[in-house]
């Protein structure tokens, strides 16, 4: 474990969601809300460093509440994705791979908003993490509006069918109020909540 230094804000949170805004933009303001709530908690937003979509609007709401913000795009998609040039800290890396370790390495929990298959696929790799040992960080899925309701229900159906256990699913908290689920996950992972709004 890394020894915190005195400038480490209290808590840093990785969010995986989505580099497009969606079809009506309806998850915009959500994306919005849970950047502001790490901006004004003092934390750290560490994400995938793209300044579209959801990815965007996170980061720059974070920023705009008074938190830090660690960009970490591999070099293939700084233009595709439109990097974002004004993150506290921007981590141009060479592969997915780096890209996914540096994440996992400077968060102290995961979020998954809505996004598509690459939101899919880090959600599952931190949980699949997660449950082999390789960290102990609380994962989390904000699931606003219903937009995880089918994964979930099939999830359900994976272990009804006995190819993933209750316990498994136990490590991954589901809610749908940011306001909830983010204090929850910031104190999973040994932060106190109370203690940061002392610090506004």
């Amino acid at each position: 474990m890394n020894t915190p230094r005195p400038d480490d804000p209290p808590f840093s949170l990785c969010v995986y969601c989505g580099s497009r805004p969606g079809a009506d933009g309806r998850f915009l303001p959500l994306a919005e809300a849970v950047g502001t709530w790490i901006g004004r908690h003092g934390g750290r937003l560490v994400y995938g460093g793209g300044n579209q979509g959801l990815m965007g609007r996170v980061a720059d709401a974070t920023l705009a509440a008074g938190g830090t913000v660690v960009g970490i795009i591999p070099e293939s998609l700084v233009e595709r994705e439109f990097a974002k040039r004004d993150c506290t800290e921007l981590h141009v890396v060479q592969t997915m791979h780096q890209r996914k370790q540096m994440m996992a390495e400077r968060a102290d929990a995961f979020l998954a908003l809505p996004g598509g298959i690459g939101t899919f696929e880090e959600l599952f790799e931190v949980w699949t993490w997660r449950q082999l040992g390789y960290h102990d960080k609380p994962v989390g899925i904000l699931n606003a509006d219903g937009y995880y309701d089918a994964l979930l229900r099939f999830l359900a159906q994976t272990v009804a069918d006995g190819f993933v256990s209750g316990w498994q699913m136990d490590l991954v908290t589901v809610g749908a109020d940011p306001n909830i689920l983010l204090p929850r996950l910031v104190e999973a992972a040994g932060c106190s909540v109370q203690a940061q709004f002392q610090q506004i």
